[in-house]
């Protein structure tokens, strides 16, 4: 008696093998004509569509075209930026787990020193922008993250550092 039972068990699932063979075979012919029919996707659309973190597709697109190498990789560009911003707001567990990844991607991680150096030199003044002069404010910090991020040698709006100690003490005793 088990002997049929199992004999059934397995006719049955050849005939539902073979159902399964059947309705694909009658539905493959329709696929080519199903995907004729359907628009193509438009590709303004697209570059504009917000990344994950709200960065537009045309950020990571002049990321690649001015950086040369892996710094300007769409995913070095977005976890880098993130580990950037992270580390402004003190937030360093978890811009270290950030950096891990990112490393482990192959992204330089002088690209992210050179980046975190241009905002902190770039800090906002205080205006009569709130914006601004919050530097823990989303939009701005997000817009200064990404130019950082695109140019991290960019030259400070302020006057720029005596280059030595001996020099900062010369300007010092000049001014008193």
């Amino acid at each position: 008696m088990p002997h049929r039972v199992l004999s059934l068990a397995g006719r049955l699932r050849a005939v539902t093998f073979l159902v399964w063979l059947l309705a694909a075979a009658m539905l493959l012919p329709l696929l080519p004509a199903a995907a004729q029919n359907a628009a193509p996707p438009q590709a303004t659309d697209q570059q504009a569509a917000p990344g994950p973190d709200g960065a537009s597709v045309d950020e990571y697109a002049e990321a690649q075209r001015v950086l040369n190498g892996p710094a300007g990789n769409p995913e070095c560009v977005w976890l880098g930026s993130r580990v950037v911003s992270l580390l402004l707001r003190d937030d360093l567990d978890t811009a270290f787990r950030h950096l891990d990844l990112y490393d482990r991607f192959g992204c330089p991680s002088s690209h992210v020193q050179a980046a975190f150096r241009c905002l902190v030199l770039h800090q906002p003044t205080i205006s009569a922008d709130p914006k601004s002069a919050d530097p823990k404010s989303a939009d701005s910090l997000n817009g200064r993250v990404h130019a950082c991020w695109i140019n991290p040698s960019m030259q400070a709006a302020a006057a720029p550092a005596p280059s030595s100690p001996a020099a900062a003490a010369a300007s010092q005793t000049s001014t008193h």
